[in-house]
């Protein structure tokens, strides 16, 4: 019996995030931040982004997951060596807050797998007192 042996692609994910006053009602508990997030294909296999599982939490604890297909309705195919970025948004009850998660890839050798997007934080000036 031989085993196959299978080679999980290697990702890095890096995200930055900003709080937008211009979009945000404090007043209102809406406070609302922009994000970059950057997935760095570091091997040689092409793999295709397929979904997408964020864990939202605020100030409060209050978790919100959101689940989907791709991202901002793509399911890019990155090849080795190369990147894809790309802007979104989030809105919080909270001053403050953090997302995490995990992109759902399949490589074009047909085999799924998942990245985990590392917790980063959502954080207005209303944060601080």
């Amino acid at each position: 019996m031989s085993l196959k042996k299978v080679q999980i692609p290697q990702f890095e994910i890096h995200a930055t995030s900003v709080y937008v006053e211009s979009e945000s009602a404090p007043d209102q508990n809406r406070y609302f931040f922009a994000y970059k997030i950057a997935i760095k294909n570091k091997g040689n296999q092409v793999s295709q982004l397929m979904s997408r599982h964020w864990i939202i939490t605020d100030a409060f604890g209050h978790v919100e997951e959101v689940r989907g297909p791709g991202i901002v309705g793509l399911q890019p195919r990155i090849h080795g060596d190369q990147a894809f970025e790309y802007d979104s948004a989030c809105p919080l009850r909270t001053p403050s807050g953090s997302m995490k998660g995990y992109f759902h890839f399949i490589s074009d050798d047909g085999e799924p797998f998942q990245v985990e997007i590392p917790e980063f934080y959502l954080i207005s000036p209303y944060a601080m007192h």
